[in-house]
């Protein structure tokens, strides 16, 4: 009989299309997925380590599987594999008492970033083991891997959208993220090759290509520095460089077929005017921007690390928006980081309700082991941390209110989720807010709606 593998993944979309390519390489083996867990042979959990509560959800799962296969007979000889971010940042830590293998010894496997080319052939080098044995260390340190479009991969999304890893890793030091120590140095996939997945994407279908990856700002300029060329661009234009975002969107925009391309994961530090011109001119690119800007004070904006200041991020705002007509910006801030005064904060929540986001989100800061932040003085109490979350989300709500009430009347093309649910060019898969639409459109098609009414962050449309 073959294989039957069940994998629950967890975390960003980045982590959902390691999913993908772990289910691909499986398939491609002639192994089968199951979605019931209680059927499988071999259970795998792709983890979140990102902040705590993605790293106690990662734990609790595992946790989870470990006592159902305790407490079933039926599962008694399943085997556990625990994939992704976790794995990554833990079993190659340098403290022995950190290493997954010692915490969670009931776990059969543990496999990294790298390995996910290799599922396949470690599911069968498990499978062989006895129970009881000592848990298999796949983990290698400093990730290379990135996909390209010949990778084997089975999408987990909607038939009529996608997401597009153009690059892995980061080269940001932010004090606050672990990213960099887990997903090694930013890696660029080629124009090539990421435009060739587009293309085969939207000839299979897909209506919303979404380009990510930990900064997608930052695609091509990791082939620039090999050049000896400096990685940050200026307010002109780059195009003499090679490869670069701006390129990217150029050759996306040429495919033939009806759909758009959105923008998430960008960092501030590394837009250009050039950037800004190509996504005004480019029809098939979605005139919305994610942008994380953390915070605007510049104190704390030195503190993190940024590379920016406060002064460059609103002259950055305010040319994104004079330079494209239309254009929606989703960002998040963090609040409570070490240092934060009260003036910081204000600072903050002014800036919020004056600039006023088309979306917006709030993280607390949240204290991560192995990064600059953890050993910084000035921590602050967790009550202080949740009052100003408590006081920048009221002002969000009322900012996302006055957005809402200007759509009133506006004819929008949505592209239908499911029956009676719908996104805007405004709104990005499972982040934003959605727009209730009469259920008879079609799922998976473009459709032009009249905005009518709105609830908190949703909006309601008429055909």
């Amino acid at each position: 009989m073959p294989t039957k593998v069940g994998l629950i993944s967890l975390g960003c979309a980045k982590n959902l299309i390691d999913s993908e390519i772990m289910i691909g390489h499986l398939q491609q083996e002639g192994m089968i997925m199951t979605p019931e867990p209680d059927l499988a042979d071999v259970l795998i959990v792709n983890t979140c380590s990102f902040i705590d509560v993605a790293k106690e959800e990662s734990v609790q799962t595992i946790i989870e599987a470990v006592n159902a296969r305790q407490e079933d007979p039926a599962r008694e000889k399943q085997k556990i594999i625990v994939a992704g971010c976790l794995s990554q940042r833990f079993n190659v830590s340098k403290n022995e008492d950190d290493r997954l293998p010692g915490l969670l010894p009931e776990v059969d496997a543990f496999i990294g970033l790298d390995q996910v080319t290799q599922v396949a052939p470690i599911v069968r080098k498990v499978l062989g083991r006895a129970l009881g044995d000592e848990s298999l260390d796949t983990v290698t340190e400093k990730p290379r891997f990135i996909p390209d479009y010949t990778t084997p991969r089975f999408r987990l999304t909607p038939s009529h959208m996608a997401y597009v890893k153009i690059a892995e890793g980061c080269n940001h030091t932010c004090s606050f993220c672990i990213i960099p120590k887990i997903r090694g140095q930013h890696r660029s996939r080629t124009q090539e090759s990421v435009v060739r997945e587009a293309e085969s994407l939207v000839r299979s279908g897909v209506k919303e290509l979404n380009l990510i990856s930990q900064d997608t700002t930052y695609f091509g300029m990791d082939r620039w520095e090999g050049r000896g060329q400096r990685a940050k661009p200026t307010s002109g234009v780059d195009s003499d460089r090679g490869e670069s975002l701006a390129s990217l969107l150029c050759e996306l925009n040429k495919i033939e077929g009806d759909f758009w391309v959105r923008l998430l994961y960008t960092h501030p530090a590394h837009w250009s005017d050039e950037l800004i011109d190509t996504i005004a001119s480019c029809d098939k690119v979605a005139k919305y921007v994610d942008i994380p800007l953390q915070h605007i004070s510049d104190h704390m904006l030195d503190t993190m690390n940024r590379k920016t200041d406060g002064a460059y991020i609103r002259d950055l705002l305010a040319r994104m928006r004079k330079g494209i007509p239309n254009l929606a910006i989703r960002t998040t801030f963090i609040t409570g980081f070490p240092g934060e005064t009260q003036e910081d904060h204000d600072e903050l929540l002014e800036f919020i309700k004056t600039f006023q986001f088309e979306h917006c989100g709030i993280f607390q800061y949240s204290r991560e082991e192995g990064t600059r932040a953890d050993k910084l003085d000035g921590h602050l109490h967790h009550m202080t941390i949740k009052s100003r979350h408590r006081e920048l989300t009221s002002a969000i709500d009322h900012v996302a209110a006055l957005v809402n009430e200007k759509q009133l009347g506006r004819t929008r093309r949505v592209l239908v989720e499911e029956e009676g649910i719908a996104r805007s060019e405004w709104g990005a898969p499972d982040i934003d807010g959605r727009v209730f639409v009469p259920a008879e459109l079609p799922v998976g098609e473009f459709a032009p709606v009249e905005i009518t009414d709105h609830r908190g962050y949703d909006l309601i449309a008429s055909a």
